[in-house]
């Protein structure tokens, strides 16, 4: 593994555990050159997801995509990037449990939006208001009014895969 910072090509591994999420493993590692530390992640790498998109088109599964548009939506708010990172590997665990090579993005939106109304409903809003293309404002409105006239929908669960 090379340093990130000076680039140098041995490092030393100080630590490895299990991630918080489980599938993939944290190292704590030093370079052997500059000394300073840094953590990497280990993950499975398994077949390559696509997503097909609403025209048919398809493309590679990207976890940083994923991370940018949930943070996108977050922005602003009080939502911790370690929650961001949970959120992003529930979503991923359960594409990459359903065992599939090819999701709909579509899947993946509503996905996103069931784990960014359990982390900030305006981060959901948003995100919803992008996704569902509001063209105005009484669309915003009627989401909200969903939002409130249903307090389950606040506290419901990620959707999992059976």
């Amino acid at each position: 593994m090379k340093c990130p910072f000076c680039l140098y090509g041995d490092t030393n591994v100080l630590e490895s555990r299990l991630a918080t999420s489980s599938d993939s493993v944290r190292r704590r590692r030093a370079c052997d050159r500059c000394k300073k530390r840094f953590t990497t992640y280990e993950r499975v790498e398994l077949n390559e997801l696509m997503v097909v998109k609403k025209d048919g088109r398809r493309e590679p599964f990207s976890r940083e995509k994923l991370f940018s548009g949930i943070q996108k939506a977050c922005q602003k708010r009080p939502v911790k990037t370690d929650k961001i990172n949970q959120a992003v590997d529930k979503i991923e665990s359960i594409l990459l449990r359903s065992g599939k090579d090819e999701v709909k993005s579509k899947y993946v939106g509503e996905l996103v939006m069931e784990h960014l109304k359990a982390l900030d409903v305006v981060a959901y809003v948003r995100f919803a208001s992008v996704y569902r293309r509001f063209h105005d404002a009484s669309q915003f409105a009627q989401e909200v009014k969903n939002l409130k006239s249903s307090p389950r929908a606040l506290k419901t669960r990620p959707l999992e895969v059976v």
